[in-house]
């Protein structure tokens, strides 16, 4: 699994994954409860660069993540921060994940937050998580 598809594990995780690890690598794990998932589904998105895989440009500046609200979590892989800035520094440049009480609503949340984040060279998919919702 790459990162577009761990994030959404991640998300839905109602446990410390720290202890986990620290567990496994002491011997421990059998003292720790089961883990625990929140009973939600998680969708991710990559923002990509216009252009990518192919060529694209860099050092787009990316904004709107003071306004993204609920409970979506962007992850960063394609940027940089220059001054207070963030800029595009990568094909893959960000991972917008949210979490909902259903597949489609988990689907709208992500793409909510998405259309918050500007930057002029932004590119996504429009049917992520779709092709789950015919098996429902």
């Amino acid at each position: 699994m790459g990162d577009p598809e761990c994030q959404p594990i991640v998300m839905r995780m109602d446990f410390d994954l720290y202890d986990y690890l620290v567990a496994s690598v002491d011997g421990t794990l059998s003292s720790l409860p089961p883990a625990s998932w929140k009973l939600q589904s998680a969708v991710c998105v990559v923002l990509a660069s216009n252009g990518y895989p192919n060529s694209y440009s860099k050092d787009d500046e990316i904004t709107g993540f003071d306004s993204i609200s609920n409970g979506a979590i962007v992850f960063h892989a394609g940027t940089k921060k220059s001054g207070e800035k963030i800029l595009s520094n990568g094909g893959r440049v960000l991972g917008v994940t949210a979490l909902g009480d259903s597949l489609e609503s988990a689907i709208t949340n992500a793409y909510a937050a998405i259309e918050k984040i500007t930057g002029s060279q932004k590119y996504n998919r429009t049917d992520i998580g779709k092709k789950g919702l015919s098996y429902l």
